[in-house]
């Protein structure tokens, strides 16, 4: 699948690898703006819509396979050969499953807040009554979308995060394919050892990356593995603390 791209050339001439930013779970290509802007100025930047979101296609398929298989085609359709890859959540799993579909061509990996792990907890049950409660509604307006959604969930930011995606009395994102493919996004198959260098960052409030099992899967398939922690971040650390964030990543990218 050719995904909704925006690809922005670095403000300077450069010889740098172009990054490739992946968002998560509910996101759209906006998402990880914050550090496409510091990055453009010395590398090519895409940013991408990942299948069932934001102005990409629709499927009733959504497994990592797949969405890693549409990054490399949206890649080879750009020319682009080598590329290093930041990936939030759901978007940094897309990015390990990489190592395996694309492994000659990826150079680094970032990954925010997010181990190459089968997580067993559900943070989404009331997010998916809130999203689908819109969607049974039919309304219009933004403002009935958010009276509905803040009768189901107390979280303004995660409410203003999903509005993001409401438009025309839609959500762009595909929530029928998200919840029935629900537990293939949180689990996860081990990919091949990898033995490039790679990049986790975890935000000190979450608990994605909180365990000694999250650690143990990095372990045995990133023998390279770099891991940063930000302080006082929760999950959306880089929205949290951008200018931490950013920083870890330019002293990591070469």
């Amino acid at each position: 699948m050719l995904l909704n791209y925006e690809y922005h050339k670095a403000t300077e001439f450069n010889t740098n690898i172009p990054v490739v930013l992946i968002h998560g779970l509910f996101g759209s290509l906006s998402n990880l703006g914050m550090i496409a802007r510091p990055l453009i100025q010395r590398s090519n930047v895409l940013q991408i819509d990942v299948r069932n979101h934001g102005h990409s296609a629709h499927s009733a398929e959504m497994d990592y396979v797949s969405m890693a298989e549409d990054i490399l085609e949206t890649l080879e359709y750009l020319d682009i050969k080598n590329f290093n890859v930041i990936g939030h959540s759901m978007g940094a799993k897309i990015a390990m499953k990489l190592t395996e579909t694309a492994a000659e061509h990826l150079n680094q990996l970032v990954l925010l807040d997010m181990a190459p792990f089968a997580y067993q907890e559900n943070h989404h049950d009331q997010v998916f009554k809130a999203l689908f409660a819109v969607q049974n509604a039919q309304v219009e307006s933004r403002k009935e979308a958010t009276d509905i959604m803040r009768s189901l969930l107390n979280e303004e930011m995660v409410i203003q995060f999903l509005l993001k995606s409401f438009s025309k009395g839609q959500w762009l994102f595909n929530v029928d394919a998200l919840y029935q493919h629900y537990q293939d996004i949180i689990g996860w198959q081990e990919v091949s050892i990898w033995h490039q260098p790679t990049l986790f960052i975890r935000g000190g409030n979450s608990p994605y990356m909180s365990q000694d099992i999250h650690l143990q899967a990095i372990e045995r398939q990133f023998t390279q593995a770099q891991i940063e922690t930000v302080e006082n971040a929760g999950h959306w650390l880089h929205a949290e603390k951008t200018d931490e964030v950013n920083m870890i990543i330019s002293r990591f990218l070469t």
